[in-house]
């Protein structure tokens, strides 16, 4: 726990930064815009196959009517690019930059968690979130992929809805400067995305250059769930330790069996 401030300056300071970081409350106009622009950014976030890339000149207008943002900025200079790509070339820039690259995977959990059962568990926390919401995704892609998160956000509205997406803010922060080196036009839908949340602190600021630099948490010695030393990739589904098996009490005769007292 952080100690408390002792001087008057830093009382000021602290509360001055609590308010800062403490969103007001928005209109019921406000909060649809919102929902809009986090399905916008789901949508833009996902596989362009060949239905999402058919849409985008629907896509575009829905931007383009959007009232004037940063994020409306950032999704329009994403859209400039996106809308004048040729679908072959989408889905293998889309590969290219989320499948292909681990700092830029949008599997969320990854970056907390790294290749460990810790992120089994909080894969399973994240789907109970939405089911406990009474929202049911079609199980095609895992809870923490971002565009499924956005889906959520916007359904479930800036509170309970957008936590995940506040939990994940660091790995977001890098999936952004990732996207930011390669030069990728992602990084437009990243930087709308986080221009929605709290700032970022010092904190954070710093975990993410930690990150950067050392990588998420890999798995303990002798805890490899996948064997010979390979490691699921950011895609895949680790699963929680495992209860050991029960064992049947021993008599003098041997294991006592199943069912007998």
């Amino acid at each position: 726990m952080s100690p408390l401030p002792t001087t008057v300056p830093a009382i000021v300071r602290t509360r001055v930064r609590a308010a800062v970081r403490r969103r007001a409350p928005i209109s019921h106009q406000e909060a649809e815009d919102r929902a809009l622009v986090l399905r916008l950014l789901s949508l833009l976030s996902q596989y362009p196959d060949e239905e999402l890339a058919a849409h985008r000149p629907g896509l575009a207008s829905a931007v383009a009517a959007l009232p004037r943002s940063p994020a409306a900025a950032e999704l329009s200079a994403f859209m400039d690019w996106f809308a004048a790509q040729e679908p072959d070339a989408l889905a293998r820039n889309y590969v290219e930059t989320f499948d292909l690259r681990r700092r830029s995977s949008l599997y969320l959990t990854y970056y907390l968690h790294g290749d460990t059962r810790r992120r089994g568990m909080a894969l399973l926390t994240l789907a109970r979130r939405y089911r406990a919401a009474g929202w049911d995704t079609d199980g095609g892609e895992l809870p923490d992929h971002l565009p499924v998160v956005l889906e959520f956000a916007a359904l479930a509205g800036p509170g309970a809805g957008e936590a995940p997406l506040r939990m994940h803010r660091r790995g977001l922060e890098l999936i952004r400067h990732a996207l930011t080196e390669s030069g990728s036009p992602y990084r437009h839908v990243l930087s709308a995305l986080l221009g929605l949340l709290p700032p970022a602190t010092d904190a954070d600021r710093a975990a993410v250059a930690k990150l950067a630099a050392e990588g998420p948490p890999e798995e303990e010695v002798g805890l490899d769930p996948y064997g010979d030393g390979e490691f699921a990739p950011p895609s895949a589904f680790v699963p929680p330790t495992a209860a050991p098996p029960a064992r049947a009490p021993r008599t003098a005769d041997g294991p006592r069996p199943e069912g007998r007292s």
